[in-house]
């Protein structure tokens, strides 16, 4: 029997997200990113499987997990899984934790049995994944996608383990992790080149917002700056906000208090969550500008990219990978943020910093977006360089 020659990759996502009746109905783009990585690494010639919770739309083979204990537990509380993860959180990620360590050492346990040449850690739970590494006679390789300080349980562990292999997704990611720690690869997240094309002449006389609607993301510091742009303005512009709020969730009151109140459907609207692509681009591709007032450490940013896409120029904090995505005065502005003399967040002045980044934002070539995106931020460069990265530990 002759052994294929391809190099072989297992990509384990064993986030409980990544299952088909979950993922439509939830903000989680590792798992999109990861369905589109499995595609093109497969189109450009590697072979991949996908190690998923649960049943997925991907394209390649899908090595799922026993999830019969979890959806008994599920059927015995009348629940679905994101009912039971609103109404009892520690409940849900104990038994979300369950599925992810039986997944990766299904992994380990194929990858020992020569099934692959090396493993792909995708996903926020790989701090299972860490100790047992050494069990793995095969390489692996890391992915996070928060900030590696950004939990307790992150910043604790992830230290003890820099001599492992790590990608990151921007430099500004790596400033969580010692200096010293074995990084094999930084990759930018990227989109299929089709799935959005750029408006160059929007029509809704509007700045948008997209993402989740939490305090560190800062919607309130975009609410300030276009009431304030607005007081001046000769063309008022409305904002724009699209995401999930998390109203009833146990101890946040975000939406309740600082932004729910200032919508008035003139000046701020909220249109909801949105998640279909064709919605998106027509929220984005008309957008004038697109708002990331982000207050914590961004370790990437996948909206900038989708509004890059669009041709919509980006206005963000420089928080985290921000300045890394956000092409300052060519592709939208760079605030930065200002702090009192106590080093405390000056949220007034920062948010007055952002209403002056307008004017100069809708003064961006739309076309200079799309194109950066174009050499940037595409499906296949991602994919390339993911492979590239494969290869070297390989080898």
């Amino acid at each position: 029997m002759t052994k294929n020659l391809k190099n072989r990759v297992g990509l384990v996502v064993p986030h409980i997200f990544m299952h088909r009746d979950i993922l439509p109905g939830v903000i989680f783009s590792p798992g999109q990113l990861a369905l589109g990585l499995t595609q093109e690494i497969q189109r450009q010639g590697m072979d991949v499987t996908l190690f998923s919770p649960g049943p997925t739309s991907a394209s390649v083979p899908t090595i799922t997990a026993d999830l019969s204990y979890f959806e008994s537990e599920l059927a015995g509380r009348g629940d679905t899984y994101l009912e039971l993860l609103k109404k009892h959180p520690f409940t849900f990620i104990s038994l979300a934790r369950q599925v992810q360590a039986e997944l990766i050492a299904k992994a380990y346990a194929m990858a020992n049995d020569d099934a692959f040449d090396i493993i792909h850690i995708y996903t926020n739970e790989e701090d299972i994944a860490l100790p047992f590494v050494k069990l793995c006679n095969k390489p692996v390789v890391f992915t996070h996608h928060d900030p590696f300080n950004f939990l307790v349980k992150y910043k604790n562990v992830f230290p003890k383990y820099k001599d492992l292999n790590w990608l990151s997704m921007s430099l500004a990611q790596r400033n969580g992790m010692p200096e010293d720690t074995n990084w094999v690869g930084n990759i930018p997240h990227g989109l299929p080149e089709l799935l959005f094309s750029p408006n160059y002449q929007p029509s809704g006389g509007y700045v948008a917002y997209l993402g989740r609607i939490i305090e560190a993301k800062g919607v309130h510091l975009a609410i300030t700056a276009v009431k304030q742009y607005n007081q001046t303005a000769s063309q008022p512009l409305k904002l724009k906000i699209a995401g999930k709020h998390y109203a009833g969730h146990a101890k946040d009151t975000y939406w309740q208090e600082q932004v729910e109140p200032q919508i008035d459907g003139d000046e701020i609207e909220y249109v909801g969550f949105i998640n279909d692509t064709a919605d998106k681009q027509a929220f984005l591709g008309n957008a004038a500008a697109l708002l990331v007032p982000s207050l914590f450490d961004e370790p990437f940013g996948m909206v900038s990219i989708e509004s890059l896409a669009c041709g919509t120029p980006v206005i963000g904090l420089d928080s985290g990978a921000i300045p890394e995505v956000v092409s300052h005065e060519k592709t939208g502005v760079v605030v930065p943020k200002i702090f009192d003399t106590d080093k405390k967040l000056d949220e007034q002045s920062t948010a007055t910093a952002l209403t002056y980044a307008i004017p100069a934002a809708l003064r961006i070539d739309r076309h200079a977006c799309r194109s950066d995106f174009d050499v940037r931020f595409t499906l296949e460069h991602m994919a390339k360089a993911h492979i590239d990265a494969y290869n070297s530990l390989i080898r």
